[in-house]
């Protein structure tokens, strides 16, 4: 350890108490400093806040007595309200002056300006429609809504220039001490003359001013004069008040705040020449003192040290259990701690300085090669390194690592000196991790085949051993072998979930085997064919090929397909659709691309009838894409509430009275106008959303039928349409009773096929549940579905409806004509009313009437309509100039 210098004291009592007196000190000058600092930015503030206070209040004056000015002028108009420009400009002229800011005044009976003054330099703001002028619509209503003069400002003016507004609204009083509004006075307070006059333009002005709260709103941050930085800079703030709110005024001295005050540096150089009267003392004197400590000190320093390293060797030997040894070379002597004669198992009775107790205790076979290291470490005079076997007297055999180094002592012989420590556990040890590491690289290999082998299962179905649809995704997405498909065959099984279903899942297992083996045998040895599904499959080509070959293929497959599977004495027949693409070259991701164009292709096949294949167009790509697009726009549409009803009315048959109405569903597409059903409804039921949009209807009808009733307009019946899904929903009585139905009022219309469906349970609970709840049950499209008579008595609907399609012939045909009358006489001898819908011409409604029909419904009378414009059409009854 290096001795201490004279001037060093870092640790020592002397240094520690010249730290507190420095601390103490510093402590106190900067306290000082701190107070001196915050005594000045005081007197800074109070400086500012005196001179802020004149413009504040020079500025509050002003603004008031300009509003006082024109408060006048409003008196005299609301006690003159026809005063002429003559009158109102000598009243103005005493208000504009040197007297006042007041840049020109106008009045606006009913909100348009007509009287102004000055009128030179203000011509174009004569005229000016205050409802209709969007820069000061929203101020001037502001004043006329709160009945209180509003100031707005500053602002750019018509006739040039900017200013304040101040608008008055002013009331006259009526005979029958009523009050109306006359209209707006409005005063413009020169922006450039104000700010003058109330000193914020002075160039001597100590002070930098910020004003905010832009039409006298000081909630609002905009800043309309000064820069916007001085409210973020800690500056004095007040309130400007105005009649009818107030600004928020802001200032620091010009230049900004000073940090430190004038005296700064004089009282910092007190405060050091403070210190070093305290401090220097007590230095000289502390470094007296340590140097009488040093020696001492340094004394006991090296006496401990000494004690500590022979402690730690000694414990460091005694845990580590190593001997340590020693042999002069000149005199072949050597010497041996206690450990290393355990280590050799020596007994205390046997003399250890000789060499030859090392080398007998040595293991047959290593001590040739020990003691050639030893005496090589020797003649090199360089270090010593081995490791080899004892043989204790009891046949235990230890090892042994050895460790040394030769060196010449003082005396000028030659030692060599070393340690040895029992490392038995650690070869122990590093045999065992060979054994290990000889069985993991065993275990590797096992994991390894193992890996292959579910690598493979990962990628082919189990069942029928093609690739799946992981194989599938890395053919298409990268290329296997360099190669990318160039057309694509998606393969449906038609009619294998009835095997599966009849049969169970052995025979569907047996029918996908067969098919996969009907794929492999229509392949080449270069096309790809994969499981990608419960019964999908595809296969891939390879190499080129056109459209006549894949034609070839498709047909093949599909006449393959349809062949009986003879299963367990059934014979199994099933089909396939398929859906066929070719790649697009020029398109970059084509293997992804045609896996979507193939499934396009086969949904094609599959609604077009199955059992057959269908190729991926260009056009059937833009009708899928249209669906999606109509798709996303009826779900966006039910967010939005599009779909609406429209209502044709339908007519008693012999007095034209109307008699109810049919809603009928309307889209009300932001883009392409009212939509049709026939435009939606198909994508609809695809989407499972027909029963929301039922619901729409009907509670959008329901509430209608309330404003019918408010505005005195009595419809008797309502008409809706329920699909199949809703018919067949066993919470749809849960869901109609949140709904004011007034029972009578509401006939639900169900088509024929879904009506007189027998088979199925909850339609018919939800049939009879309908009819205690007074909703009555109609047959829509009588006559195109397969209606028994049975039926009709069974279930006895309310009303039976004749199909258009019906209707129309009955003009010239007199067999359509006696088969209508027919339907009529069934529904009467039944007791059902029978409405007839397309009624086209007076002639049909004439026909039907004296046939017996009850109601008549089509565009002879009304075409379907909102309900405003049905609201009209009854009270003007304009169906009755037709009739």
């Amino acid at each position: 350890m290096p001795r201490f210098k004279a001037g060093q004291a870092l640790s020592r009592p002397s240094v520690i108490a010249a730290g507190i007196a420095l601390a103490v000190t510093l402590a106190a000058g900067i306290f000082a400093e701190y107070q001196n600092r915050l005594v000045h930015h005081q007197r800074a503030r109070a400086d500012v806040a005196e001179q802020l206070g004149l413009i504040r209040s020079r500025l509050e004056g002003n603004i008031n007595s300009n509003i006082q000015l024109v408060r006048g002028l409003v008196a005299v108009i609301a006690t003159q309200p026809d005063i002429d420009q003559q009158r109102f400009s000598a009243i103005a002229a005493s208000l504009i002056g040197n007297h006042s800011q007041l840049r020109n005044i106008a009045a606006a009976p009913d909100l348009v300006v007509r009287l102004m003054y000055p009128i030179e330099g203000n011509e174009k703001a004569i005229g000016l429609d205050y409802r209709k002028n969007e820069q000061q619509r929203d101020a001037a209503m502001r004043a006329v809504n709160s009945r209180h003069m509003v100031l707005a400002g500053p602002v750019n003016l018509l006739q040039g220039g900017r200013g304040f507004i101040g608008r008055f609204p002013v009331y006259v009083d009526d005979a029958d001490d009523t009050r109306h509004l006359w209209g707006l006075v409005s005063a413009v307070v020169d922006v450039d003359r104000l700010y003058a006059d109330s000193g914020l333009l002075d160039p001597d002005l100590p002070i930098e001013i910020a004003i905010a709260g832009r039409d006298a709103t000081g909630s609002d941050s905009t800043v309309f004069f000064g820069p916007a930085g001085i409210f973020g800079r800690d500056p004095v703030v007040s309130d400007v008040s105005l009649p009818t709110g107030s600004w928020r005024i802001a200032a620091i001295p010009r230049g900004g705040w000073t940090g430190a005050p004038a005296n700064a540096w004089e009282f910092r150089f007190l405060i050091l020449v403070a210190g070093l009267l305290v401090i220097l003392p007590i230095s000289i004197a502390g470094y007296l003192y340590d140097q009488r400590r040093t020696h001492i000190s340094e004394l006991r320093r090296r006496q401990d040290q000494m004690r500590k390293l022979s402690q730690r060797l000694k414990l460091a030997l005694d845990t580590s259990k190593i001997g340590v040894w020693e042999l002069n070379l000149d005199t072949r002597e050597m010497a041996w701690d206690d450990r290393m004669k355990e280590l050799y198992g020596v007994p205390d009775d046997v003399d250890p300085t000789k060499y030859d107790v090392w080398s007998t205790a040595l293991h047959p076979d290593d001590r040739e090669r020990a003691e050639g290291e030893f005496r090589e470490a020797i003649s090199d005079c360089g270090t010593y390194s081995s490791e080899f076997r004892v043989v204790f007297p009891d046949g235990t055999i230890r090892w042994i690592r050895a460790i040394g180094a030769v060196h010449d002592n003082i005396g000028g012989h030659r030692h060599i000196i070393g340690v040895n420590w029992d490392v038995s556990d650690d070869i122990r040890l590093k045999t065992r991790l060979m054994e290990a590491k000889r069985n993991a690289e065993l275990r590797n290999r096992e994991l390894e085949d193992a890996r292959a082998q579910m690598e493979h299962n990962s990628l082919h179905d189990s069942l029928t051993g093609l690739p799946n649809r992981r194989f599938l995704d890395e053919l298409l997405l990268n290329g296997r072998d360099g190669r990318k498909p160039t057309a694509l065959l998606h393969i449906d099984l038609d009619r294998f979930k009835q095997i599966n279903d009849t049969l169970g899942h052995a025979a569907g297992d047996a029918m996908l085997i067969h098919a996969a083996s009907v794929l492999k045998a229509n392949t080449r040895a270069d096309d790809f064919v994969a499981r990608i599904g419960g019964d999908e499959f595809v296969i891939a080509t390879t190499t080129q090929i056109d459209e006549a070959q894949l034609s070839h293929l498709a047909d093949r497959i599909i006449d393959q397909m349809r062949q009986p599977v003879p299963y367990k004495n059934h014979l199994c027949r099933f089909g396939a659709s398929i859906g066929v693409a070719l790649a697009d070259e020029s398109v970059t991701d084509s293997g992804k691309r045609l896996l979507i164009d193939a499934d396009i292709a086969l949904y094609r096949a599959k609604s077009d009838g199955r059992n057959r294949y269908e190729f991926f167009s260009a056009a059937l790509k833009a009708e899928v894409v249209r669906n999606k697009r109509v798709a996303d726009d009826i779900l966006s549409g039910l967010e939005r509430r599009e779909f609406l009803p429209y209502f044709q009315p339908q007519f008693d048959a012999k007095t034209f009275d109307i008699v109810g109405v049919e809603a009928l569903a309307r889209w009300k597409h932001p883009t392409e106008g009212v939509l049709t059903p026939d435009v939606f409804l198909g994508i609809a039921d695809e989407l499972n959303v027909v029963p929301l949009i039922d619901r729409t209807i009907l509670e959008q009808t329901l509430w209608q039928s309330t404003r019918w009733k408010a505005a005195g307009i009595s419809i008797p019946k309502m008409s809706v349409n329920v699909s199949a899904g809703q018919l067949h929903d066993a919470d749809l009585i849960h869901r109609l009773d949140g709904l004011a139905i007034e029972p009578g009022t509401l006939s639900f219309e169900l088509l024929e096929s879904i009506f007189l469906d027998e088979g199925n349970g909850i339609a018919a609970a939800n049939i009879e549940r309908l009819e205690t709840l007074g909703i009555d049950i109609e047959i829509d499209d009588f006559g195109t579905g397969y209606a028994s008579i049975i039926s009709l008595i069974h279930l006895h609907p309310a009303r039976l409806k004749i199909d258009r399609r019906l209707i129309t012939p009955i003009v010239g045909s007199d067999s359509r004509r006696r088969l209508v009358a027919s339907i009529i006489d069934i529904g009467q001898s039944l007791g059902i009313k029978v409405v007839a819908e397309g009624v086209e011409t007076m002639e049909h409604a004439e026909i039907l009437r004296d046939l017996g029909c009850d109601t008549l419904q089509g565009y002879a009378f009304a075409a379907p309509m909102p309900s405003e414009t049905l609201m009209e059409f009854v009270r003007e009854e304009r169906w009755r100039k037709v009739a």
